[in-house]
């Protein structure tokens, strides 16, 4: 039972309906926080206007309002409630940009709700993209270069200052709503005057493209003094692909020890100096060997429930025991937490409603599109890959013809993917250039011609059901805009496709995986918890 006898009651926001670019992630997060909160003798008001997640079940609240999350809605509960205390980071970015407008607005004030967690200071400096920039480099941490414009015009001198490519966006944007990568004025020129209401209080955020780099990313517990990471979780996908869409290695694969250390000294630093109490994601790329700080978010991120089955650790219940801890006086649960060696991989793979808009270019970009996401655990890294892509309903193939057609860029390591993939027994077709190199090396290969090339072409061969998985890497937008049929018409068939060479070798990686020692033996969850060490 809670020992402060004036707080006996806790609202929860969750993050609203699931809809592309808001996926179902946060339903995880805001159910253990429900749990834990009852668990400790709290009644729990959540908010949450979606019927089909499990948080709104009537065994996970005490009591659910299925209303707009809405600040005007929002204030009528907490009026008519009069719940002593709010929970802001469990509902994702929804869920926290809501409490902090209730508190900005003197709504929480009013009707004497007390803040729990991370203090509005707090939450004000990790969003506000000057004051968390200072922030690192104070630290010493670095960061991307960066501006923020007011107008077209700060934006164009901004630019030049910078250099092109540039990843542009609006602020306090979910999902990447808006975001974009430029490269040109012209295109400058076109984004600004399609970002309607850019003022003083709702800038344009514009942050040099690390177009050759890796992402990852580190969830933290932390108690406001100490913090803990429990693994860096690496990208498949280079950056500049939304971290919600990207697939995800955990524990990292291609990642140094050295980078790895850095990202977890880095990301306590940040929540240790912030005074994070409860949960915080980090955002981090990797250029030339190079760690730079992406952003930080002081909530409950899509990546929880993955740290939390993959590494064994309850992250939100552990988060509501900090939060909680001044109310129930119990120890901070941070300084006993322990890193662990973890000997398999857990991939998450994405789930996209492409199928269901065909004529819509699935190529990747910093707007998130996807609208769920999937687990694959395996001793083999390849392994959790193919098993992640099964989840998802688009299973590879383990044999048949591979199309492949990459950028110059991704030149020198096609060689190595055409390698095994001719090891695996498929077929080589591709493009002219791509079927030229892989021959010089010795490898068998046909080669096909591109749309405006003749026919037969790769369209001819994909709608002939001729191909049964397509490795296609665009790079800038004219590429992008020359490819965009492979990758429609590999949807409408529903053929595989991999539009990265980090998921090209993951995909033939896990196809050698399952044609050379089978599929594993499926292990309880708790079986291979009991591995770590």
């Amino acid at each position: 039972m809670p020992k402060n006898p004036n707080v006996k009651r806790v609202m929860v926001i969750g993050s609203g309906p699931i809809v592309i670019g808001q996926a179902a992630e946060f339903d995880y997060a805001g159910t253990q926080a429900c749990l834990a909160l009852r668990e400790e003798g709290y009644e729990v008001i959540l908010a949450n206007s979606n019927p089909a997640t499990i948080m709104t079940d009537t065994t996970i609240a005490s009591k659910v309002y299925m209303e707009p999350l809405t600040v005007e809605y929002l204030a009528k509960i907490l009026r008519f409630e009069r719940p002593d205390a709010i929970v802001p980071g469990i509902g994702g970015q929804t869920g926290l940009n809501l409490a902090m407008e209730l508190q900005r607005q003197g709504i929480l004030d009013e009707c004497g709700v007390e803040l729990l967690g991370t203090s509005y200071e707090s939450i004000q400096k990790a969003e506000d993209r000057e004051l968390f920039k200072e922030l690192c480099l104070e630290l010493g941490e670095p960061v991307v270069p960066s501006e923020i414009a007011h107008s077209e015009e700060e934006a164009l001198k901004a630019v030049e200052k910078i250099g092109y490519p540039v990843m542009v966006r609006p602020s306090y944007v979910l999902g990447g709503r808006g975001m974009e990568v430029v490269y040109d004025p012209e295109s400058m020129s076109g984004y600004m005057d399609a970002a309607a209401g850019v003022t003083p209080d709702r800038p344009i955020l514009i942050d040099r493209f690390l177009g050759h780099a890796t992402e990852c990313e580190a969830d933290a517990i932390s108690d406001g003094t100490h913090a803990f990471v429990p693994a860096v979780m690496e990208h498949i996908e280079l950056a500049g692909v939304h971290s919600g869409d990207s697939a995800c290695i955990i524990p990292s694969k291609h990642i140094s020890e050295e980078n790895v250390a850095t990202i977890k000294e880095y990301t306590r630093k940040i929540a240790e100096e912030m005074h994070v109490q409860g949960l915080m994601n980090m955002q981090y790329a990797i250029e030339k060997g190079k760690v730079f700080v992406l952003e930080a978010n002081p909530r409950a991120s899509r990546t929880v429930p993955l740290v939390s089955k993959v590494c064994n650790i309850r992250m939100v219940p552990l988060a509501i025991d900090i939060v909680t801890s001044e109310l129930t006086g119990n120890p901070s649960p941070v300084p006993g937490l322990k890193e662990q060696e973890i000997p398999y991989y857990g991939v998450k793979e994405s789930v996209f409603p492409f199928n269901m808009f065909q004529e819509v270019d699935p190529v990747l970009g910093p707007e998130m599109r996807s609208t769920g996401e999937v687990l694959g655990l395996s001793n083999s890294y390849g392994e959790a890959f193919y098993k992640a892509q099964e989840a998802t309903q688009m299973k590879l193939p383990l044999e048949g013809t591979v199309l492949i057609s990459v950028s110059n860029r991704d030149k020198p390591e096609v060689l190595e993917v055409a390698r095994q993939f001719a090891e695996a027994g498929f077929s080589i077709i591709a493009s002219k250039n791509t079927c030229k190199l892989i021959r010089e090396a010795g490898i068998e290969a046909e080669m096909v011609h591109k749309l405006n090339e003749g026919r037969p072409n790769m369209l001819d061969l994909i709608t002939n059901g001729k191909i049964d998985l397509i490795i296609n890497t665009p790079i800038g937008q004219e590429r992008k805009a020359d490819d965009s049929y492979l990758r429609k018409a590999a949807i409408k068939k529903k053929v595989p496709y991999m539009t990265t060479m980090a998921a090209a070798k993951a995909t033939v990686s896990g196809i050698l995986s399952l044609k050379k020692h089978g599929s594993s033996e499926v292990q309880p969850l708790q079986q291979l918890h009991s591995t770590l060490h």
